[in-house]
């Protein structure tokens, strides 16, 4: 195992840099998802 794997701050910067990517992959996804929903049908009575 490589000298700079072997200390416990690289393997919590590894960890929350995975984090942060599953985060973003995922988040990504359900905004796609909104976007391509249908649009809601507007109703013209407001009162």
């Amino acid at each position: 195992m490589p000298i700079w794997l072997q200390n416990e701050g690289a393997w919590i910067a590894i960890g929350v840099s995975l984090l942060f990517i599953v985060a973003g992959v995922v988040m990504h996804r359900v905004i796609i998802r909104v976007l391509k929903a249908p649009a809601p049908k507007e109703n013209d009575s407001h009162e």
